[in-house]
């Protein structure tokens, strides 16, 4: 029997094309000029994996063993050389500072509060070169309280080997809080299923509220945009793309 972790399914079912408009947005919004880049929460590592294929330094963190793990597997296949970091992008007690900061997939949504979020932007601020670019993205209050509650996903691989199932539901504990219950099948030897299982839980903030905490954490110069930077947000966006820059 070969054991999945949760990470190495998630990262076999995410959507591939969403890893290239990350690049693409990255890299037209002075990516091109950077030479350094810290991807916070990077995950798996794919989104590194294609900068440094365009001649970027790339460090990866990610508060998961299991995800940096994949993500030096997938350097290794690319031929490309990342840094790999285990940290909380609350505390990036350590690092140098970098011509570029990225954090995307609404990484942000999943910290608990506000205030983290802020702690985080400071650090982020901390750890940028004078000049220096900061880009993200969230998901908005319109997909927290109007697209995720009663949302469902299912998929089945065409040789029946592996499915997931994706639930969300609005948290009523939570301002614009979500909760996602996320599970894989993996099909066993014996022909049985093995279930691994997480729960996310996820919230938004009004666009005011984030402004204000860049703007606490040192950011001025900051510009919100929809659809990776090609629209201007409106009241049925969602997800924001920020560039600010120190």
């Amino acid at each position: 029997m070969i054991y999945h972790t949760f990470a190495q399914l998630y990262d076999q079912l995410f959507d591939d094309q969403l890893y290239e408009d990350w690049a693409q947005y990255t890299l037209e919004h002075g990516g091109e000029k950077a030479t350094t880049i810290l991807d916070l929460a990077g995950g798996a590592g794919r989104l590194a994996v294609l900068l440094a294929k365009a001649g970027k330094k790339m460090t990866v963190v990610d508060l998961s063993a299991d995800m940096l793990a994949l993500a030096a597997q997938h350097a290794t296949d690319a031929g490309v050389e990342l840094n790999l970091l285990q940290a909380d992008m609350r505390d990036l007690t350590g690092l140098p500072e970098y011509d570029m900061v990225t954090c995307y997939a609404d990484s942000f949504s999943y910290l608990d509060n506000l205030a983290d979020v802020t702690t985080s932007f400071r650090q982020v601020y901390d750890h940028l070169k004078a000049g220096g670019r900061f880009l993200f993205d969230v998901i908005t209050p319109y997909q927290t309280d109007v697209i995720y509650p009663g949302y469902m996903y299912n998929y089945e691989d065409d040789d029946h080997q592996h499915a997931f199932m994706w639930r969300s539901y609005g948290d009523d504990e939570v301002e614009h809080g979500v909760i996602h219950d996320l599970a894989f099948f993996n099909r066993l030897d014996n022909g049985q299923y093995e279930r691994v299982g997480e729960t996310h839980f996820e919230r938004s903030y009004p666009l005011a509220d984030l402004q204000q905490a860049l703007v606490a954490a040192g950011f001025n110069h900051v510009r919100v945009s929809a659809d990776f930077g090609h629209n201007e947000p409106d009241e049925e966006t969602t997800r924001w793309f920020f560039d600010c820059h120190k």
